[in-house]
């Protein structure tokens, strides 16, 4: 497993379930919520930072998402996907990463197909059973709860980036 996170570039995730706890809120007039983990976004940034690749790939659409990719500095956004296996060969061809180089976290049905063909597939702890059975790593967190974040940090610290990653926050220079 280390190994393989090792070798990772690109990392792709969902969002509702992986980079939220999955629940939808529609205020009175219809607007939609969704709370997001600062936690998720700092590694996502981290990540980024580091010379990671991230994305989201999604099968809802929604203006609250495309707030917080722009404000992640995501280099993909693909929302009201139903073949995410299909979109994820595009967004690695797009981006030149292999398949094998290249991480999905997912928690429910539709993202198997995907994690199917990724060189790393990732659930988070609560994600359906045979989502976790199909994972090489299942975060310790649910949804929207760190489990981004972790994924991160054991892919940075697979690669020998975490501690230099974490160099200005430890008094060092950027």
């Amino acid at each position: 497993m280390k190994e393989k996170a090792g070798r990772i570039r690109l990392i792709l995730s969902d969002v509702d379930g992986v980079m939220t706890d999955g629940k939808i809120i529609y205020s009175e007039s219809g607007a939609e919520t969704k709370e997001f983990s600062a936690r998720d976004g700092f590694g996502i940034r981290l990540w980024i930072r580091n010379g990671g690749l991230f994305g989201i790939v999604t099968g809802r659409s929604s203006p609250v998402v495309k707030m917080r990719a722009d404000e992640l500095g995501a280099h993909v956004l693909w929302q009201g996907i139903k073949d995410k296996a299909a979109t994820v060969r595009q967004v690695c061809a797009a981006l030149e990463v292999p398949l094998e180089e290249t991480a999905f976290i997912g928690d429910d049905y539709p993202d198997l197909p995907a994690m199917r063909i990724v060189g790393f597939p990732a659930a988070v702890a609560d994600a359906a059973e045979e989502i976790r059975a199909s994972a090489v790593w299942v975060s310790d967190f649910g949804g929207g709860c760190g489990a981004l974040r972790q994924l991160i940090e054991t892919i940075l610290k697979a690669r020998h980036q975490w501690d230099s990653a974490l160099q200005f926050y430890r008094g060092g220079n950027l």
